[in-house]
């Protein structure tokens, strides 16, 4: 009798027949379906980096099955998405908006949205013939990725900072993936070049500078968030809260909703709302340049990091949202805040709840708004000391 171990079965999935290649979100080129680790390459070499996005010729009809909507209907799964949305009485009558519903994707098996994204990148890696698949990540990315290529037999390698949470260290090591440190996000990104370059390494995250968005395969995994939502609330919902950093979530929400419009389910998307923990998108949309740095110190660490992103202006343009800055003592009131109401989510996700408050104060929701605060992830893995090494990149 053959046994076959599980790194040597890697099933080949078709991608969805509607899907016709990759659009700029910047100059609308669309290029063959492939891989662009830099982002379009037409804007690349014009010095203005922007994400790639999966291009559709035509949207389903039905929600019936929302994995029609995505680039891969068939894909490896640990059972993520259909996340409960939350409904929250109290909190909604306490900020004054008319419903409050919590979008809880601390749900997904890894605890985090990420999983909408892993699914994606590894089959894509197996379909471009990658051994090893790698991301930049403080911690969920991570801890994703690992569990995703683990599945289907991948290596994967995280490229994380010396402080990273102890907890999601072991979540990722666990799965078998190799934990490698640098000084600084940046240095990160500059520890995966090469390998990118030369093969060894399919990513999932951004590694250049000025930054663009993560893979775009796995990015199109989060706008089944939009679809879900539509699906559960129909066009009641007038305001959607994410807490946001280089914006892979913000713009796949956003390009969600654009995609029901497109196919004729509603006529006007909710406004989409980015939440930082200190100005970066906020400066660009008041006209900095977003290929600029903007360094600040948070606590809120999965959406810190001082770079801005193109798709993250498309996002914000696409769905007519704002940028509102939140302060981490606020943030940790409102985490506690969504504890008591039963749901521990991460200190970054509870921003949305911050954010929310300040759109409210600034006039930007009024108090017949119906709000969907995406939570991001669980707070069951936070921890806040860090005592271990981690080997260096060489």
């Amino acid at each position: 009798m053959t046994i076959l171990r599980l790194s040597m079965l890697r099933p080949s999935r078709p991608l969805n027949p509607l899907a016709l290649g990759l659009r700029c979100v910047r100059c609308g080129t669309v290029f063959a379906l492939g891989d662009y680790h830099q982002g379009c390459p037409a804007c690349h070499d014009r010095g203005v980096p922007a994400s790639l996005a999966i291009e559709y010729a035509e949207l389903p009809k039905s929600l019936d099955r929302l994995a029609d909507w995505q680039i891969y209907p068939d894909h490896p799964t640990l059972g993520e998405g259909d996340t409960p949305l939350v409904r929250m009485d109290g909190l909604a009558r306490e900020i004054g908006v008319q419903d409050l519903f919590v979008k809880n994707e601390g749900a997904n098996p890894t605890g985090s949205h990420k999983d909408r994204m892993s699914r994606f990148v590894v089959q894509r890696a197996l379909d471009a013939g990658a051994t090893t698949v790698a991301a930049a990540s403080s911690g969920n990315a991570g801890a994703s990725l690992a569990a995703y290529a683990a599945h289907v037999g991948l290596a994967c390698v995280v490229v994380t900072t010396p402080d990273m949470n102890p907890n999601l260290r072991r979540a990722i090591e666990v799965h078998g993936a190799t934990l490698m440190a640098a000084e600084t996000p940046e240095r990160r990104w500059r520890a995966m070049v090469g390998r990118v370059k030369t093969g060894q390494w399919y990513p999932a995250t951004n590694f250049i500078l000025p930054a663009v968005g993560s893979n775009p395969f796995g990015v199109d995994g989060l706008r089944s968030i939009a679809l879900e939502i539509f699906r559960d609330l129909g066009g009641r919902c007038t305001d959607i809260v994410v807490p946001t950093a280089r914006a892979d979530l913000l713009w796949a929400i956003a390009r969600g909703y654009c995609d029901l419009r497109r196919a004729g389910f509603l006529v006007d998307p909710p406004r989409v709302h980015a939440v930082e923990p200190f100005a970066r998108l906020s400066k660009v949309l008041a006209g900095e340049d977003y290929r600029g740095t903007f360094p600040g110190r948070t606590t809120l660490v999965s959406i810190g990091g001082s770079t801005v992103t193109y798709q993250a202006i498309d996002a914000i343009a696409s769905c007519g949202g704002k940028a509102v800055v939140t302060h981490d003592i606020e943030v940790h009131e409102d985490q506690d805040r969504l504890a008591r109401c039963g749901l521990y989510l991460e200190l970054s996700s509870a921003a949305a709840l911050t954010g929310a408050r300040k759109l409210i104060a600034e006039g930007a929701m009024s108090s017949d708004a119906v709000v969907v605060l995406v939570g991001t992830s669980s707070g069951l893995s936070e921890c806040h000391t860090y005592t271990e090494a981690i080997a260096t990149v060489s």
